[in-house]
């Protein structure tokens, strides 16, 4: 079996214990993976904070650090396809997802690239005639950065890219769900050239996150994943009064009027919420379709459905593979049976398949006879869609409001008076009209509610990991009057 190491402090590191990592196409254990220690941790964190104070890293030019972030992006991209490989293997995400979305990642540095010597302060028309004010953009010191195994290599771009380009450090914990593109990343990171303990990557269970997210010299955590870990996280920063950017679940909602592209919108459905196998947190898994297109909609959701191909997922052929673990496959499982229970309609798959894999079919369920069925609230990271159907657009925006979530929705019609209604009524960080599911390094990311709080992508992401300092001048020569009051 393969056997992977830690990166700490621009070292690559063995660990004291590992574990296997099961293949989740067979079920069988293919790699070696590293366990982190509290020690581990801790070296980690004091590398990097020793290189954001040394002056390699703190007086490097944002220009430069513009390059180096460049040349990493050129890294990522000459590696894209071997990266892509071996989260297919570690995650069971098919080949074509990864290979596509992997290649991408490349433009989310170069962006951040380019906006390094962009990050910009400000000159304050101040009051007082003998002062001149202006404020300076800081970096904020050591990052926490937390992802999961779904999209990582992504979702560490969007928390990477940023943090270096405002000249942050940062610890990573990957998933110990799934590492390997992680671990394997940091090879790539140390090609890139930067100074010694910018960047340190590690993995480990829930100790080794509460240990990295309560450090006393982490200031920030940027955490992806789902509520109730980000709770801990919160509670843990209470420690060290760190600033947290959460990007956590959804239960999107997915809305189609009577007057949309039927075949536009249902493709679009196809790919919210079976793309992937669903392992996404912007998954459309809540469909409100207006009440006179229903059936004919179902219908060929139905269809197209049935018709997606199941299968091994290193085949470029396959649309959907496996779920990530046996867990996630169970609760799917105990999920729809629960609705069921509560009233809902299987209209397919809701079956699991026979043979090895952690397998999961495109699943749809009609819960217009079960408004409290847990599949409507509860996400389900797997490939499981809830339809209800509405009649008026007050009731669109009732249901699509009616969450806990508030990530992504999406708003299938031609109207264009009502889309910008639609827009303004939603409660959801991204609204996505005649179109569902893109992404963008110029756009932010992010959510309202228990979908967190925060932005990743855009220039917002890197104001994140910046803190602002108020720089005061006296210009006069004239000696400061009366020093008892404040002036």
């Amino acid at each position: 079996m393969q056997s992977f190491q830690h990166y700490i402090g621009g070292d690559f590191k063995e660990a004291a214990t590992h574990f296997d990592s099961l293949d989740p196409a067979t079920e069988q254990p293919w790699a070696k993976m590293p366990s982190a220690s509290v020690a581990d941790v801790n070296a980690a964190v004091a590398s990097a904070q020793n290189a954001f104070l040394s002056p390699e890293w703190a007086l490097m030019s944002a220009t430069a650090r513009g390059k180096l972030l460049m040349r990493l992006a050129d890294l990522v991209a000459e590696n894209a396809q071997s990266l892509a490989e071996l989260e297919t293997r570690d995650t069971g995400k098919i080949i074509r997802e990864t290979s596509a979305q992997i290649a991408y990642v490349a433009d989310y540095y170069r962006y951040y690239a380019g906006l390094a010597d962009k990050i910009e302060g400000a000159h304050l028309p101040i009051d007082k005639p003998d002062m001149e004010v202006w404020l300076r953009r800081e970096p904020i010191g050591v990052v926490a950065a937390v992802v999961p195994w779904n999209s990582q290599l992504f979702l560490s771009a969007v928390k990477i890219g940023p943090a270096l380009a405002a000249g942050c450090t940062v610890v990573l914990k990957a998933s110990e769900e799934g590492p390997a593109p992680m671990l394997e990343f940091a090879r790539i990171f140390d090609q890139a050239g930067f100074p010694k303990g910018v960047l340190s990557v590690l993995t480990g269970g829930p100790d080794i996150g509460a240990a990295l997210t309560s450090h006393p010299d982490v200031a920030h955590v940027a955490f992806t994943g789902g509520p109730e870990t980000a709770r801990h996280i919160v509670r843990n920063s209470a420690e060290n009064l760190a600033s947290t950017s959460l990007e956590l679940g959804g239960k999107s909602p997915f809305i189609v009027f009577d007057d949309a592209d039927l075949e536009s919108a249902v493709n679009a459905q196809v790919s919210g919420v079976f793309a992937a196998t669903g392992q996404s947190c912007v998954s459309g898994s809540r469909l409100v379709v207006q009440a006179g297109i229903k059936d004919a909609f179902l219908a060929r959701l139905k269809e197209k459905a049935e018709a997606v191909v199941m299968g091994s997922p290193d085949d470029m052929a396959t649309e959907v593979g496996p779920l990530c673990t046996k867990a996630q496959r169970d609760n799917a499982m105990a999920l729809i049976e629960k609705s069921v229970s509560q009233g809902a309609k299987v209209i397919t798959g809701g079956q699991l398949p026979q043979g090895k894999g952690f397998y999961f079919p495109p699943t749809i369920l009609d819960c217009d006879n079960a408004p409290d069925a847990a599949s409507l609230s509860a996400e389900f990271f797997g490939p499981v869609l809830s339809v209800v159907s509405f009649e008026t657009e007050a009731e669109a925006i009732e249901i699509a409001n009616n969450t806990q979530f508030g990530l992504a929705s999406g708003v299938f019609t031609q109207n264009l008076t009502r889309a910008h209604r639609m827009i303004r009524a939603i409660r959801a960080g991204i609204v996505w009209v005649n179109t569902y599911r893109a992404v963008s390094p110029i756009a932010p990311f992010g959510g309202h509610g228990l979908s967190g709080h925060g932005r990743e992508g855009g220039i917002e992401a890197a104001l994140d990991y910046t803190k602002v300092k108020a720089v005061w001048l006296r210009t006069s020569d004239d000696p400061i009057p009366d020093p008892f009051v404040m002036r």
